[in-house]
């Protein structure tokens, strides 16, 4: 039970994006909002922190279920390149420096923790059916 939020062209550079995919990856929803608030690069979190809330109420959306009762973490995270602009910044005598303006699309992959213990335990029985059935036939 996963739910998906992107966000395409951020005006940020992708680099310094990822430093703060890198902190809340596998944490769960509530602490990954916790570090984002709190953490110095406020511009860069702000945006990550919205991403990460519309991931939870797509998931609210999409199972009809309260977020905060489904133990939601966040499964995977990556951020990649996005289109850049490529700017003129005038130099010393005539010359021309270009300057790339780089953004970036942020994927959110919430998952809730519930349902992976559901799987464990519903692979955990099959395996013991077949166990028996193997026995029963041998």
């Amino acid at each position: 039970m996963q739910s998906i939020a992107k966000l395409k062209n951020s005006p940020h550079s992708p680099r310094k994006m990822r430093l703060l995919a890198d902190l809340v990856r596998g944490k769960s929803v509530g602490e990954a909002l916790n570090i984002l608030k709190y953490h110095p690069k406020s511009m860069y979190a702000q945006q990550m922190e919205k991403l990460i809330a519309s991931a939870m109420s797509n998931w609210e959306n999409i199972y009809e279920q309260d977020a905060a009762d489904s133990q939601l973490f966040i499964s995977e995270i990556f951020v990649d390149g996005g289109k850049m602009l490529k700017r003129i910044q005038p130099a010393p005598q005539g010359r021309a420096h270009r300057v790339r303006k780089r953004s970036n699309h942020i994927t959110v992959i919430v998952d809730s923790a519930i349902s992976d213990q559901l799987a464990e335990i519903e692979n955990a029985a099959q395996e013991e059916l077949d166990n028996n059935e193997s026995q029963n036939n041998g």
